[in-house]
């Protein structure tokens, strides 16, 4: 491979890590462009809806010429036929075009407009996916960035969908993709039937836009987008490079959070895929069938100087034929990492039985496979659980004692977590225990296997024997989640909260974070503390005044809340776009006059069917127990979009299961565990 080729080429400057949501506190600003949304023909409503999910107002225009400065902060909508008239000599600069297609309308869609516009969101009207929107056009716009989440994590896992259609996966997808951090699907696996009943030898772009529609639809995972070619195991022909980039540039446009791109394809197209990726990241891949490859070698570390000139993350794959090849890597490894110290991250496995071990000591996004995948996506894949056996077996991952503190006793929720235990291949032992007397917690802290607890009710933050504090536990003033760092000697505790992030996830389920910025909200609880989760998630999303009910909030999260103090401070408040009552069960009845009070014009589904009506406001309710009355039904009625207990509790699990082994378990698989399917 001829890499000394290209050394005289500049390193593009790396992007500085400025969107999403970075350690856990406010949502990124993202992309401040008027955001054009073209439809397809009777397909109006899906203007409308793009407007609620950003929480913005939408008027239709006939041309991209009549869209100027006045429109920031509205969405615009323009038909597909008049849009094709000036797409191509839009302001840039101004706005980001999206073209919004129907696939009922036929496939593909207008190949001038999927090529013209920034960015296109294929959907389904029957049934709509309003989450899938919600999740595609919060990250385009870059108000979200999983990669910022994901590089932060000491582990992670990737599992490769080999289906030659990914609806065959769908079932099974929430098992399949425990313990991964990320789904990708292999576009030249494939198989796309012609008219004849044979194969396309490439399945068209048409096909494979729908492929990613549906995998979406039913992943909240990253999707990583990959074309692998014939002399890197996969089936992508080698003679027409352009046609990978017609590919790869297509999975930018339907907001592939990865694209993976083989370092052998042109520099010119590699660089400019690189520049046009918006908030995708780069997967710059590198693969060796020969056995001639050599981890000491000038050639391995020129590969690596040449595929993060354009490359977000690098990934490594080679053939070996001893052992002793691992423990090279492993060095080649340290090297890279003391050597870049700002990145790119480093994936880099060994293939086969003998590059097994390597598999296990990699951690930046470790290909995995699974019993109910058809094929491995590449020899000597291990599944999660298989890799986790091979970590406690090596002294890498030591058996603890990890407990859920409370009121857990019978609940779904201590089952799960064994459960996911099970699924992962995890060594450590999981207890359910009651809180004892003052003093209990810390004795369960000081024992020798202690790996971690959950905590129902939580702590309080101002505990002498958890030293460190995230920011949101020390603002919330409530550890749920005891973190343990370090081995032996080094060990020490971090106390967490992980309860704001699940409200958070439940809050931007079907909405964008940009739906909430300066927008009012209002939360009944008895008490502050009961509250203070969901004030710290409503600005993390930067919502304007927050109203209480029930209680008046003090300390750090007293700013910008004011409290109502009679009928009249209620009727002076503008419509506000969430409510939130913590409120127990027997009380939980309260908050069903402000829903009606509040109500909105028709009704809002987050899923089902895509029609009018409804501004898309949000209520959860955080009561668990039996109680006399439904607020989720009466807010259902007046049309706002209405999460319970069990939505909040799942996302809640997912981010406690993050916090305490480090590992990923969908929040699909939760409900699914839990007793309740999504779809």
């Amino acid at each position: 491979m001829a890499t000394k080729l290209y050394q005289s080429s500049p390193t593009p400057t790396r992007p500085e890590s400025a969107t999403g949501i970075i350690n856990g506190t406010k949502a990124g600003v993202g992309d401040a462009r008027i955001v054009v949304i073209i439809y397809g023909p009777g397909q109006e409503k899906i203007v409308e809806v793009f407007a609620e999910v950003l929480g913005k107002p939408y008027r239709l225009a006939s041309t991209f010429s009549s869209v100027g400065t006045e429109d920031h902060g509205t969405v615009i909508g323009i038909a597909s036929g008049d849009a094709k008239g000036d797409i191509l000599s839009r302001d840039r600069q101004l706005v980001v075009a999206i073209n919004a297609h129907c696939v009922a309308l036929g496939m593909p869609p207008d190949l001038d407009l999927s090529a013209s516009a920034d960015y296109e969101f294929l959907y389904t009207e029957r049934p709509f996916s309003r989450r899938d929107l919600s999740r595609f056009i919060a990250f385009t716009l870059g108000q979200i960035s999983p990669h910022e989440a994901l590089i932060a994590k000491p582990r992670t896992y990737f599992i490769s969908t080999t289906f030659p259609d990914v609806r065959t996966a769908l079932s099974n997808l929430d098992i399949l993709s425990v313990g991964s951090d990320a789904v990708e699907i292999r576009v030249d696996l494939l198989r796309e039937t012609l008219p004849d009943g044979t194969f396309s030898a490439v399945p068209s772009l048409s096909y494979v836009g729908e492929q990613v529609m549906l995998l979406r639809q039913r992943t909240e995972l990253p999707i990583i987008f990959t074309t692998r070619c014939t002399r890197e195991n996969g089936r992508f022909p080698m003679d027409n490079p352009d046609l990978y980039y017609q590919y790869l540039y297509r999975a930018i446009q339907w907001g592939c959070e990865y694209v993976d791109v083989e370092i052998w394809l042109p520099e010119h197209i590699r660089r400019r895929l690189y520049e046009q990726r918006g908030s995708s990241r780069i997967i710059s891949a590198f693969h060796d069938f020969s056995g001639n490859f050599k981890w000491p070698s000038i050639q391995a570390q020129d590969i690596f100087q040449e595929s993060r000139k354009y490359g977000d993350i690098v990934k490594m794959i080679t053939t070996i034929s001893s052992v002793s090849e691992n423990y090279e890597l492993e060095y080649f490894r340290s090297q890279i990492k003391a050597n870049n110290p700002d990145g790119p991250p480093l994936s880099a496995v060994n293939m086969g039985q003998l590059g097994q071990m390597s598999r296990a000591f990699n951690t930046v996004f470790s290909p995995i496979t699974h019993p109910l995948l058809p094929i491995v996506a590449a020899p000597g894949q291990l599944s999660a659980a298989e890799i986790n056996r091979a970590l406690s077996t090596m002294g890498q991952l030591p058996k603890k004692n990890i407990y859920a503190i409370g009121s857990f006793r019978a609940t779904p929720q201590a089952a799960f977590f064994e459960k996911c235990f099970n699924e992962l291949g995890l060594p450590h032992n999981f207890a359910t225990v009651d809180r004892g007397t003052k003093g209990s917690v810390e004795s369960f802290c000081l024992q020798a296997d202690f790996g971690g607890a959950y905590l129902s009710p939580p702590l309080s933050a101002n505990l002498p024997f958890i030293p460190i504090l995230s920011d949101a536990a020390k603002t919330i003033n409530a550890v749920d989640t005891i973190v343990v760092r370090g081995e032996g000697a080094a060990t020490t505790f971090m106390g967490d909260n992980a309860m704001w992030k699940g409200i958070r996830a439940t809050l931007t389920r079907d909405f964008a974070p940009s739906a909430y910025k300066g927008r009012a909200a209002i939360i009944l609880s008895a008490s502050g503390e009961d509250a203070a989760s969901a004030i710290f998630a409503l600005k993390s999303l930067n919502v304007g005044k927050i109203y209480t009910v029930g209680f008046k909030a003090r300390g750090p999260l007293a700013a910008d809340v004011e409290p109502f103090t009679s009928i009249e401070s209620v009727q002076r408040v503008n419509h506000p776009f969430a409510i939130i009552s913590c409120l127990p069960p027997m009380k939980s009845h309260l908050v069903q006059p402000l829903l009606r009070h509040f109500s909105t014009n028709g009704r809002a589904t987050p899923g089902g069917t895509l029609r009018n009506g409804g501004r898309g406001k949000v209520f959860v309710d955080l009561a668990n127990g039996p109680r006399s009355t439904d607020p989720l039904a009466v807010a259902e009625k007046n049309g706002w979009t209405s999460y319970g207990v069990a939505d909040a509790s799942a996302f809640t699990t997912v981010e406690t299961l993050r916090l305490l082994v480090g590992q990923n378990v969908p929040y699909s698989f939760v409900r699914l565990a839990s007793g309740r399917g999504l779809y």
